[in-house]
């Protein structure tokens, strides 16, 4: 069930009805609620994969209790471990399984032999990675006694479910979202405002901006060669732009969902395209992970504990290893062992200013449009064909497809980027603008926006983050 459609419209105009219709807010009776909603939801793609969430769910409860009453850290180690092992080999056989079998076909291959390999068909379940991340860190976090494990199956069920940020994040903590679900919820217009504002903004950016930009690129990246140096730079400029506003979209879609039934999730995005280093970069895009991968993978490294080269490693692998969490393809491992090298020169030259920098910012922008063209493309081949396209100085007409759709992306990305730059230059969070927003001001911004909705919405299209 797509957030952008018709369906989701329907499922939670009577999610939201039922579930403040609850008597007395009745928090157990609201969870059970979420729950039954969140499978509904999950189940809308493919029932078959209710399952997978089940049993993880399962035994990260169940682990999670043992690690905390172990009698000693070694068996509690033993507990955690087999959390790890079993997220891990749910993303083992349902993610990379095949890339590695393929990938060592592909090796024999370079030294002359032919292995017959055959690999299983297998449907990557939507938003594995999410919840196996979100799952994963709760077994951290009370191994580390950072968190307490809940009772509550209920409450814990429907913290790994959750429908908002199920199947695209932001990745939650146990430590904000569980006590959310114990506590009592309660209602408010402010709120209300709020989150409706918050959605608006994400339809925006995701129907507006990022489809429009998805109708006029997309035939570009498909068939690179054909397709002159001009329209190879378009495309990949505005590819920046369509990933953002497209995951941005969908965070902010998700937070404002998760405001209305009485819950606050973190900033997902800080306008990452104003940085002025790759560093500050990972600090605004996809913060849930990036943080998530700070404090799960680096730090248990050694993080910056262990000495200069050592820092550099584990920069390096915990960069190569999230590209590789994107999806199992060497473009992603290329995309974020870039991202690693980047990161370690920027700490080895000090690269990283402390004050924003227009020149520094357009200049980084460049080189981050210039490393997404490895997670656009359709192959590790085609991103080397389209790097040798921006060299091959054949700078003609670019192809900007019909007329309308150009004019339409040209519309809503001046509209979304005045908006962000103004948000930039006051220092306030989408947020923070959603609540000093007068009534008056709110329905006109809102009716605004959701008329420009309707005039350029033409059917849901997937989330780009929805592959992951």
């Amino acid at each position: 069930m797509l957030f952008n459609s018709v369906a989701f419209l329907v499922f939670f105009v009577l999610v939201f009805t039922f579930y403040w219709s609850v008597p007395n807010k009745n928090v157990r009776t609201q969870n059970i609620l979420l729950l039954v909603a969140s499978y509904v939801f999950y189940g809308w793609w493919d029932w078959r994969f209710l399952s997978l969430i089940a049993f993880s769910t399962i035994v990260d409860y169940l682990l999670g209790i043992s690690i905390a009453n172990a009698t000693n850290r070694i068996r509690a180690k033993r507990y955690l471990l087999a959390s790890i092992f079993t997220n891990l080999g749910l993303l083992a056989i349902f993610k990379y399984f095949n890339f590695f079998i393929d990938s060592w076909v592909d090796l024999w291959r370079l030294f002359g032999y032919e292995m017959n390999v055959s690999t299983l068909n297998i449907i990557l379940p939507v938003g594995i990675s999410f919840y196996t991340f979100q799952t994963m860190s709760y077994s951290i976090d009370i191994y580390r006694k950072e968190l307490k494990p809940t009772k509550n199956f209920i409450a814990f069920a429907t913290f790994v479910s959750f429908f908002p940020q199920l199947v695209a994040g932001p990745i939650e903590r146990a430590s904000n979202l569980i006590p959310q679900l114990l506590s009592k919820r309660t209602w408010n217009h402010e709120r209300l405002k709020n989150g409706l504002f918050q959605i608006a903004v994400g339809f925006f950016r995701k129907v507006v901006v990022a489809d429009s930009i998805g109708s006029i690129i997309d035939g570009i990246y498909n068939v690179p060669e054909i397709n002159n140096s001009s329209s190879i730079l378009m495309a990949v400029l505005l590819y920046s732009f369509q990933i953002y506003f497209d995951f941005s979209g969908y965070s902010d879609i998700a937070i404002g969902t998760a405001r209305l039934l009485g819950f606050d999730f973190k900033a997902n995005f800080k306008l990452p395209y104003f940085s002025s280093s790759i560093t500050e970069f990972w600090r605004r895009w996809h913060i849930s992970l990036s943080t998530w991968l700070r404090d799960y993978l680096y730090i248990p490294l050694g993080g910056n504990r262990k000495g200069v080269l050592m820092q550099y490693r584990n920069l390096f692998l915990t960069m190569l290893l999230g590209g590789l969490w994107h999806g199992s393809s060497w473009n992603f491992v290329f995309w974020g062992t870039i991202h690693g090298v980047l990161l370690g020169l920027e700490k080895r030259f000090a690269l990283i200013p402390k004050n924003y920098n227009f020149l520094r910012n357009m200049a980084i922008f460049l080189l981050v449009s210039f490393i997404w063209i490895f997670f656009r493309s359709l192959s590790l081949s085609d991103a080397v064909l389209i790097i040798g396209k921006l060299f091959d100085a054949d700078y003609g007409a670019p192809f900007i497809g019909d007329f309308l759709p150009f004019l339409t992306m040209v519309y809503g990305l001046f509209l979304a980027m005045v908006f962000d730059a103004y948000l930039f230059s006051t220092d306030t969070s989408l947020e923070d603008f959603g609540n000093k927003l007068g009534s008056a001001t709110f329905v006109v911004l809102v009716s605004f926006i959701v008329i420009n909705i309707l005039l350029f919405y033409s059917s849901a299209s997937n989330f780009i983050y929805f592959q992951f």
